[in-house]
């Protein structure tokens, strides 16, 4: 589990200086210490209207943020306080608490917009705080909300009015869910004379306006923009906390009993719901939101705001990736690296040894880097992760064969050193000294092949050492008088035929290890394949998620608007519907990613320097198994995935995929 941050005070997140915004370095830095999921509740509102103190009751705490007492706004900015979440042990809650809207001492309502704009795209959670009732008034003031499709870009490029319209289409897909604060509420929750909850309070306040007018549109579009932009909302209303004047400007110094026992209860109530409904802080197609992401996304849109540009999701989800990617395939490496330390034990007494423990870290680095990996453009990262996995791996291969040979070569030096000795002594220069010196010979070799772990080297280190001994051999043979000569041409034959089968048992070794080493190719190329398979359905599925939500609510919307009276808006709607329908249908075709699949199957197979293609050995593995010869490698992809017609139940196991991809080598 990750180390909890426990931050006594909020800090300053986005400063606002003379209406020039920046972001506080040392913010960055608290948020790149959190790697848990957030969830993120930004509060927006008029100032001097309570927003802080709601904020901090969040954070646990009655003091916090800044609490005003006079007309003159406290808050500057954004201020961030990251704090353990209570329902979510494997969570973090990111409290953003916004200056004041309205404030008399800004002289640029822009800035408003740019304040609002950042909650919006930051949190999960947006609470929009109010005093009195949900009115005309109050919905006037709330025009920041109109605003957002000139403020916000979910796609970078768009070209005409119609790429406009379905660019904040997609708002719905990664915009917070909506709470409407009232404070200072007095009114009876009655509509009609009937009992209503809050929520039909809001619901009913955010009706449209019969008519058409102009002053009747104006009054319309903040109603249709918060129905159309936030499809989850959710409101509380809050009584005077009390009505002495006195404990109002210092609030967070007086004890819970002065306040109003019905707002306690409000507050509880409120602080609740936020604890234990807010979201997890997502952005397109289901990518979670970490405190290094934020700080991401927090830097990349105030860098657009201030130098002329619109906030856009794409550029800032383009951004992340390079930066998460890159961290992504760094860690999966380090991953690979620590464990073949934890776990490789050089020299290792096979070749299939080491590469059986490579191919397991290699398993769970690839994992490690889908899990942590997104919008992988091309699959560049998976590339190169590819090729430093296989690099790492030869150099371990190279240092198993040094540390086998070091090995060899000293056990042997040291169980030589009695026959070395002999040797010089001139112990063999005696009739009879050649069986003499066969029978030292095989005790070395008796001694040296009961050493355990010796490793690949074994053999090969055994050869050379006997070769080095052949010139004398074959002088301690010619100088025994005790042989006759057709004895030492049987003994020169003997030899001859020894070395011919140890040079053939060290090539059959070579070829074995050959062999090994491109099945753990083959290996490492269906294990690439597969993850990056079954990444692409799970992010298709995401995104087919997400469309089908943005439609059902679409046709939700329409369906609300033709009961309220309002046919020309629900037909306007049309538009948006149909083409959300053929997003969903698009989706739906999955020939993209056989293609996909296959493009990067033959650009690993050329990274893991395999003698054939490997792709198209899956695909004749499936030709065989009675697939379509025509379709070839892309169709041996499609049968690799759960897409369409072909579900999981069509998806080879990793054993049949190997078979297929060893086959061909074998052969």
């Amino acid at each position: 589990m990750a180390p909890r941050l426990n931050m006594k005070a909020p800090i300053c997140l986005v400063e606002n200086i003379k209406e020039q915004l920046s972001v506080n370095q040392e913010a960055l830095q608290i948020l790149d210490q959190i790697s848990q999921p957030l969830v993120v509740m930004a509060i927006v509102g008029l100032y001097r209207t309570g927003k802080s103190y709601l904020m901090n009751q969040l954070a646990g705490q009655n003091h916090g943020f800044p609490l005003g007492s006079t007309v003159q706004s406290k808050t500057k900015g954004i201020w961030m306080w990251c704090v353990p979440h209570p329902c979510k042990p494997d969570h973090m809650l990111v409290l953003l608490d916004t200056e004041g809207l309205g404030d008399m001492e800004k002289g640029d309502s822009k800035n408003d917009s740019w304040i609002f704009a950042l909650a919006v795209l930051l949190s999960s959670m947006l609470v929009y705080n109010s005093l009195g009732t949900i009115n005309h008034q109050a919905l006037e003031l709330l025009h920041y909300v109109t605003e957002l499709t000139d403020l916000i870009r979910a796609k970078s490029s768009l070209t005409s009015v119609g790429d406009e319209v379905e660019d904040s289409t997609e708002f719905v897909s990664f915009f917070p869910d909506f709470i409407w604060t009232v404070r200072d509420f007095t009114l009876e929750l009655k509509l009609n004379g009937d009992p209503i909850t809050e929520d039909q309070y809001l619901e009913n306040a955010l009706k449209l306006i019969s008519g058409r007018s102009l002053k009747v549109q104006s009054c319309n579009l903040p109603r249709e923009c918060i129905r159309h932009y936030f499809p989850k909302r959710k409101c509380f209303v809050f009584v005077r906390p009390t009505n002495n004047t006195e404990f109002l400007a210092n609030i967070e110094n007086i004890a819970e009993y002065q306040l109003d026992p019905k707002f306690q209860e409000q507050t509880k109530k409120f602080c609740s719901y936020i604890s234990t409904q807010a979201r997890t802080k997502t952005l397109r197609e289901g990518i979670t939101v970490t405190g290094k992401r934020l700080g991401t996304l927090v830097v990349t849109y105030v860098g657009a705001i201030n130098s002329g540009a619109v906030p856009c999701l794409e550029n800032a989800v383009t951004t992340m990736a390079q930066i998460e990617n890159s961290a992504a395939m760094q860690k999966a490496a380090e991953h690979y690296s620590e464990h073949m330390v934890q776990r490789v034990r050089l020299p290792t007494d096979t070749l299939q040894e080491l590469l059986d423990l490579h191919a397991a870290c290699e398993k769970e680095a690839i994992a490690m880097f889908m899990v942590n990996s997104f919008k992988d453009e091309k699959q560049e990262f998976q590339k190169n992760l590819v090729k430093t996995l296989k690099e790492k791996k030869d150099v371990l291969v190279l240092q198993n064969e040094e540390a086998s040979a070091q090995f060899c070569r000293d056990k042997l030096e040291q169980l030589s050193m009695a026959l070395m000795e002999s040797i010089s002594a001139g112990t063999f220069s005696v009739p009879g000294g050649h069986k003499l010196y066969m029978e030292t010979k095989a005790r070395i070799k008796q001694d040296y092949w009961q050493v355990p772990r010796k490793g690949v080297k074994a053999n090969e280190v055994f050869q050379s050492f006997l070769q080095s001994q052949a010139p004398i051999e074959k002088s301690i043979l010619q100088a025994d008088k005790a042989l006759t000569d057709g004895e030492k041409a049987m003994a020169v034959e003997q030899a001859r035929k020894e070395a011919a089968e140890k040079e053939q048992e060290l090539m059959k070794q070579k070829l074995q290890e050959q062999q090994q080493q491109m099945e753990i190719q083959s290996r490492s190329f269906v294990e690439n394949i597969l993850q990056l398979t079954q990444k692409i359905e799970r992010d298709r599925e995401n995104l087919l998620r997400e469309h089908t939500m943005m439609l059902e609510h679409k046709l939700k919307l329409q369906e609300e608007m033709l009961n309220e009276g309002f046919r020309k808006q629900a037909d306007e709607m049309n538009a948006e519907i149909n083409q959300l329908k053929s997003k969903i249908t698009e989706n739906e075709d999955t020939s993209w990613i056989a293609k996909t699949i296959e493009k990067f199957g033959n650009e690993i197979t050329s990274i893991l320097s395999a003698p054939a293609n490997l792709f198209e050995n899956v695909s004749s593995y499936h030709t065989m198994k009675g697939g379509s010869p025509e379709k070839g490698a892309a169709a041996s992809v499609s049968a690799m995935s759960p897409h369409s017609s072909r579900r999981m139940d069509a998806v080879p196991s990793e054993g049949d995929l190997t078979v297929a991809l060893t086959e061909q080598h074998g052969a």
